[in-house]
């Protein structure tokens, strides 16, 4: 079901894995992972943000945005099994991931869209969350309607469609939240 009322297509699928096959991932992700600080381009200063990050994908999908470029790691076994998984569900298939680290409620994402020209023009983007918990938020960029959603432990939500186009979204920072968040983005990479 959309959880849009116009102008894109979001899809929340709830937890697609069980809580102790999450649990699993998540602690697995958590110690094999390379996490590195990321850096970004913000008003034209570089800062380094608290959330730790992983690019990971294919030989050919080198990742720029917000002036830093990230070369991909190499596919892991636990993300294997994640991808395969998250492909029959959306009967799409993924050339690379963006892993994103949240130590506790006081990191979160901005208002953003994934619009990169890499991506194509339509991008599918697969969404897995382990761990806490979390509102995510959509916000259409002309009538300023908002859309939010709990984010369950072992959820997947997929946007697709002229979504980029029209909406924003965020993970806004909340102080309730003291327990790490794992987000996995699937994306196919065009570069």
């Amino acid at each position: 079901m959309n959880l849009l009322p116009r102008d894109g297509c979001v899809e929340y699928l709830g937890a697609i894995f069980s809580k102790s096959k999450s649990l699993e991932l998540f602690s697995e992700l958590l110690d094999t992972i390379r996490w590195q600080q990321d850096e970004v381009m913000i008003f034209g200063q570089r800062r380094v943000l608290s959330r730790k990050v992983a690019w990971i994908g294919d030989d050919s999908c080198s990742y720029a945005y917000s002036g830093t470029i990230k070369e991909p790691s190499p596919w892991t076994p636990a993300l294997l099994e994640i991808k395969e998984h998250v492909e029959q569900q959306c009967d799409h298939r993924f050339n690379s991931c963006l892993l994103n680290l949240y130590h506790d409620g006081s990191e979160g994402m901005g208002w953003h869209s994934d619009d990169e020209k890499t991506l194509g023009r339509n991008p599918v983007i697969a969404s897995v969350s382990f761990g806490a918990e979390r509102i995510f938020k959509l916000k259409h960029r002309e009538s300023k309607e908002v859309v939010s959603i709990l984010l369950e432990n072992g959820s997947l939500l997929v946007m697709k469609g002229e979504t980029q186009h029209h909406w924003v979204h965020t993970m806004p920072k909340t102080k309730k939240i003291t327990t790490s968040r794992i987000n996995l983005t699937f994306r196919t990479f065009r570069g």
